[in-house]
């Protein structure tokens, strides 16, 4: 393995949330009076945390989301979690192979701990992520792009970021992990490899990433 920390983003890379959330994220938008469709949430927030959401509304609107936005938004999507949440295909064999070849790994994710563990738990990847591998833009102070929360990872898990590699699906993560001096994998199952500019490599089949990063 030419690293040594195999960093992961979450949604969309290792859960198949990014559909659920960004229709429920679209159509809570809209609810509220900021017309807002499903390719336009992806456009804007795939790969982000909510403050980006509440920065760019009142960006553009000059109004600010209800006090209680993330609260009513994250029931919903946990909700839509427990019916339909499903792990990202090949996400567990590739879990299984770094495990077994003890290469380091952990997850660095947007979202919050409480929607990092839910989807974990619902998809069984709980298994593979104790506390010590799970890391929320709740622990930084900026989340993607800046680079905060990929640093802070790679220090808690004491490794060189330059000997870190991050597995992205978003233009915002890939833009985090090249400005923390780390090599990335753009994963394009949802996103154009044309949006993932900076990554060091593309691939579309999450089955094929151990055999990538060798």
């Amino acid at each position: 393995m030419r690293y040594d920390l195999v960093i992961f983003d979450n949604d969309g890379v290792l859960v198949d949330s990014e559909p659920l959330s960004n229709r429920l994220l679209a159509g809570y938008l809209t609810e509220l009076g900021h017309p807002t469709s499903y390719e336009g949430s992806l456009r804007d927030y795939m790969g982000a945390a909510m403050h980006r959401v509440h920065d760019l509304v009142e960006e553009r609107t000059g109004r600010r989301l209800p006090e209680d936005f993330d609260d009513v938004f994250h029931r919903r999507v946990f909700a839509a979690f427990e019916r339909e949440l499903e792990p990202v295909a090949g996400a567990v064999g590739v879990l299984e192979k770094l495990a077994a070849d003890g290469v380091p790994y952990c997850v660095a994710s947007s979202g919050s701990h409480e929607r990092i563990r839910v989807g974990h738990r619902k998809t069984g990847l709980d298994r593979w992520f104790d506390d010590g591998r799970i890391f929320s833009s709740q622990d930084v102070g900026r989340g993607k792009p800046a680079p905060d929360l990929f640093l802070h990872a790679a220090e808690r898990m004491g490794v060189d970021p330059a000997r870190c590699v991050v597995v992205e699906d978003s233009p915002l993560g890939v833009r985090a992990a090249v400005a923390a001096g780390m090599d990335v994998y753009g994963f394009t199952a949802m996103t154009p490899g044309d949006r993932l500019t900076g990554a060091t490599q593309l691939f579309s089949d999450m089955g094929e990433l151990v055999d990538l990063l060798v």
